[in-house]
């Protein structure tokens, strides 16, 4: 398996199995992809009515699937859930919601929300403190943040968000991979007409390629996302899947405490192999190497896909395997 990497090239997201095969043609099959933060246990929901392809969602089946995810995570009655195609569809869709001159994000953070909104013409700065982000028309929060898995704590938050009302702005908080840490939600300030809180569907319940997520946020954002994201903005089988997967907190409880202690064998493994751990989120790590670049390139030959990136070039980010054989593959090639 020696091969020549000049120059490489990089991989804008996580889950590009494609580009990886690319990037390593002699890589052993199957992959074992550790570049997304998926739960690689997947709600079990395999089927669903022949109605759900052959029929148009309709208002009913819409509105039991925002009162189950009402019910999952607690926004305040006087605040509405928006469904949509995953989280993507509204990081796309607010900046034609919301006019904004100027936004700012909390960084180093997933880059999609810059991009969405420069591409809308406004002007983009990433700070690194909350007092940065006031003064801006748009301000964003990853949170847990992706890929360090920060938190800002909600009392943080809430005084965040009482200063942007203030000014008139608007306060989004991304929190995708939130599901295993429920009380570090901030879905309770989702009355005021200044904040919005997303929320994704696959990640927690290993269903990414269902592409489901929410925005729970005031009636007048939420009719304006509504319009943008046109009637039938999510799938039938989502539709379907989703009511099932957001009723059953049982599932959802047991997959947080299996994963917390994947997520502990996951560092364990990491610190036998010369990493430092930094930080992660439930359903994934980041740590540093020296020579995290080869690292990644050495595993990369092994058919294990990890998150690297361009702007730290010490990180590596892993997610969780999914069974005995490839948490065995994974130190096999950090063994390399």
């Amino acid at each position: 398996m020696n091969a020549t990497f000049a120059p490489m090239p990089r991989l804008a997201h996580g889950g590009r199995l494609d580009a990886a095969r690319r990037l390593f043609p002699f890589a052993p099959e199957p992959w074992i992809d550790l570049s997304t933060g998926v739960n690689p246990h997947a709600y079990p929901a395999h089927t669903w009515p022949a109605s759900a392809l052959t029929r148009l969602p309709d208002d009913d089946a819409f509105a039991a699937l925002e009162t189950a995810a009402r019910l999952a995570y607690r926004p305040p009655p006087e605040a509405q859930v928006v469904s949509g195609a995953g989280v993507q569809a509204f990081i796309q869709a607010l900046p034609r919601a919301f006019s904004a001159q100027s936004v700012a994000i909390l960084g180093f953070t997933y880059a999609e929300h810059a991009a969405c909104w420069r591409g809308a013409g406004a002007q983009i700065s990433t700070v690194e403190t909350l007092d940065d982000l006031v003064e801006a028309d748009v301000a964003v929060i990853v949170n847990p943040n992706n890929p360090d898995g920060r938190l800002v704590s909600v009392q943080e938050i809430t005084t965040l968000a009482q200063k942007m009302a203030r000014r008139g702005g608007l306060l989004v908080i991304d929190e995708s991979f939130m599901d295993f840490t429920p009380q570090h939600s901030v879905a309770s300030l989702t009355a005021l007409n200044e904040v919005i809180v997303l929320r994704s569907f696959g990640k927690a319940y290993g269903l990414p390629g269902l592409r489901l997520g929410f925005a729970l946020c005031a009636p007048d954002l939420a009719t304006r996302l509504r319009k943008l994201l046109g009637p039938w903005a999510v799938s039938g089988p989502a539709l379907t899947i989703g009511v099932q997967a957001l009723q059953d907190p049982e599932w959802l409880a047991a997959a947080a405490l299996a994963r917390q202690a994947d997520s502990a064998r996951l560092d364990a493994l990491l610190r036998d192999a010369g990493f430092v751990v930094v930080g992660g989120a439930t359903l994934f790590r980041l740590a540093i190497h020296s020579e995290a670049r080869s690292r990644f390139l050495t595993l990369g030959q092994h058919g294990v896909l990890t998150r690297d990136f361009v702007e730290r070039p010490e990180w590596l980010r892993f997610g969780l395997p999914g069974d005995e054989a490839a948490w065995g593959r994974l130190a096999m090639a950090l063994k390399a």
